[in-house]
């Protein structure tokens, strides 16, 4: 199969581009634009392995899109390609909604085209999976969990571009007949995240003996998902979802935003004996907490285990070891500007 994977060079689309070529049959062809968190040495390393091949385009470049779709007749497309920090939305939410709404459109557009010129008379052959996030469905209390008939309820601009985009993708399902699968994920970790999400920034600024910053007094709880369990489900899912459904992919690993920070600050007490900056607990600093920040995100992953029998195999605290290890040997990455 030759899956066209859009921001297969950000953080989860080169795990996944890592976890395609490395563990299955199938190609890859990458779009991606290569902004400021596309990984350029992970994309330099795959384009050694025949089956991958890179295109450096903006999926809001219908024509660009438009042409790949017709030179390379892609088998199944996957798309990833969007902003995605919260944080990054509040501030400046025009990118969030040009690439996540507007760059969606033009990718749905290009790839209903490819399918009713190319595909329809065997619609088993073409599938078109939308990945997304658990944030669409809003905040939870202290016992629930987001299931797949959660009611979309975005509190950012960041969430609420993606909700829009899963729209999306099922309005083109139900309207153009277009085969899609969509999957919803909870926070992911792992290698190559760049850094300005929470794990990352921990890691980097303990080392650099720098104040770690916690919104609030650390109480929000997430579910984390190491990026290369994700990784396999996406492409389980590609491979046995039934079009037209959603799957929620989470890590079973709930933890609140405090316990996390304590977490890799004694763990790298232990990796990093030779930092000065020890015990790295007396750095967290508590700060302002973010405008609309939801207080927990759980996901109910009955739907994926039962139907395509995925289950999340890393531990959180297997994961947050692993990713450590990984920035500690790669010390060039977490420093990047």
């Amino acid at each position: 199969m030759k899956i066209l994977i859009t921001g297969g060079a950000g953080f989860i689309g080169t795990n996944l581009c890592a976890h395609i070529l490395d563990e299955t049959d199938h190609s890859v062809v990458c779009i991606d634009a290569l902004t400021y968190a596309a990984d350029r040495a992970a994309v330099k390393e795959f384009e050694k392995n025949g089956h991958y091949k890179f295109y450096k385009a903006d999926i809001c470049d219908a024509d660009t899109v438009q042409k790949i779709f017709k030179g390379e007749k892609p088998d199944a497309v996957m798309h990833l390609a969007a902003e995605s920090h919260v944080d990054r939305s509040i501030a400046g939410p025009e990118k969030f909604i040009n690439t996540n709404i507007a760059g969606t459109y033009t990718l749905l557009e290009a790839a209903r085209e490819y399918f009713e010129r190319e595909k329809k008379s065997n619609a088993g052959a073409f599938r078109f999976h939308h990945i997304s996030t658990d944030e669409v469905y809003g905040t939870l209390g202290d016992e629930e969990y987001f299931r797949e008939d959660t009611p979309y309820d975005p509190r950012s601009p960041y969430s609420a571009s993606k909700a829009a985009s899963d729209h999306l993708v099922r309005a083109w399902a139900h309207t153009y007949g277009l085969p899609v699968v969509i999957t919803n994920c909870s926070n992911n970790y792992g290698p190559h995240q760049y850094p300005e999400k929470l794990i990352p920034v921990i890691i980097k600024n303990a080392l650099a003996g720098k104040k770690i910053p916690i919104y609030g007094e650390g109480k929000n709880v997430r579910d984390w998902l190491y990026v290369k369990d994700h990784a396999k489900a996406l492409v389980r899912v590609l491979e046995n979802g039934v079009n037209g459904e959603s799957y929620n992919i989470g890590g079973n690993a709930e933890i609140t935003n405090i316990d996390l920070a304590h977490m890799i600050c004694d763990l790298l007490d232990q990796l990093a004996p030779e930092s000065k900056h020890k015990p790295h607990r007396t750095l967290i600093n508590f700060v302002p907490d973010r405008p609309g920040h939801d207080y927990r995100y759980a996901m109910d992953i009955t739907k994926i285990q039962k139907e395509i029998g995925w289950v999340p195999e890393t531990t959180l605290e297997a994961g947050i070891l692993q990713t450590i290890k990984w920035y500690l040997t790669n010390p060039a990455f977490l420093n990047r500007n």
